[in-house]
């Protein structure tokens, strides 16, 4: 583990709500659920937490199967995508000379590609906290992120984040809420570790609304995954006081984006 990869890691020992008393960073992330963690994950989440698909995610499974469900060859790339999480959670863009010192907390990070895009839009000063339950995708991020990048990786809850109230600037959840067993419990707690003013984005599954709220329940209990119909979202964040609702639609997914009051 690089130095500055360890400096990151010990930065984030003071975003939680308890430090453990012998830190594990021995794989290059700070790993909060050990061994004996034991968890029977949906079928959606056991592919997730496979040791193939790390490998694929960033070059063939993120751009082809986001992409298509976004409606491509219409809809935003990987990179627009990108852009829009920067700009939504008001941080910066690459190369910008202004770059703000925030501190932004990325749930269920998978290999860290939108880690490291958040990171490129933060000062030196800031820190991009990518928090994931797989041991594989971690692996997969701590190897291909630049030990210079103000990034930290921690090995932990997304439905019960460890970190103490108001830590962070931003929250940002790509790509993940549909497949978590309680989506309001975790709203719920990236809710309650962001300050108030501060911005969170997700990007989740939309419910095509032709398609029968039946059959997406059947999905759900059979794989896990959620599909959200065009209100779920918005009206979770406005039940939670949230202000300036955002949202973009695509054919099969959303952005959705709001401010903490």
């Amino acid at each position: 583990m690089s130095t500055t990869l360890r400096e990151a890691a010990g930065r984030v020992l003071e975003l939680l709500r308890e430090a453990p008393g012998e830190p594990d960073m021995s794989a290059g992330y700070l790993d909060l659920l050990g061994p004996s963690a034991t968890r029977s994950p949906s079928l959606a989440q056991s592919v997730m937490e496979s040791t193939f698909l790390p490998r694929i995610y960033e070059k063939v499974w993120r751009p082809v199967g986001f992409n298509l469900a976004k409606g491509w060859p219409f809809g935003p790339d990987t990179a627009e995508e990108h852009a829009m999480a920067r700009d939504w959670l008001g941080l910066s863009q690459p190369g910008y000379a202004a770059r703000p010192p925030a501190t932004v907390l990325d749930v269920a990070c998978g290999p860290g590609n939108v880690t490291r895009a958040l990171a490129a839009g933060i000062g030196a000063s800031g820190l991009v906290v990518g928090l994931d339950a797989s041991e594989t995708m971690l692996t997969r991020a701590v190897a291909d992120t630049d030990p210079a990048d103000p990034v930290a990786y921690v090995r932990g809850d997304a439905v019960d984040l460890p970190f103490r109230d108001a830590a962070f600037d931003a929250v940002c959840c790509f790509g993940a809420l549909y497949l978590f067993d309680d989506p309001w419990a975790a709203l719920d707690g990236m809710t309650r570790v962001l300050r108030p003013g501060g911005k969170l984005v997700i990007l989740t599954s939309r419910r095509p609304l032709a398609a029968p709220r039946l059959g997406t329940e059947l999905l759900r209990r059979a794989t896990g995954f959620t599909a959200f119909d065009d209100r779920e979202i918005t009206r979770a964040l406005t039940d939670r006081g949230y202000t300036g609702v955002r949202r973009r639609r695509y054919p099969l997914m959303q952005v959705v984006a709001a401010g903490r009051p």
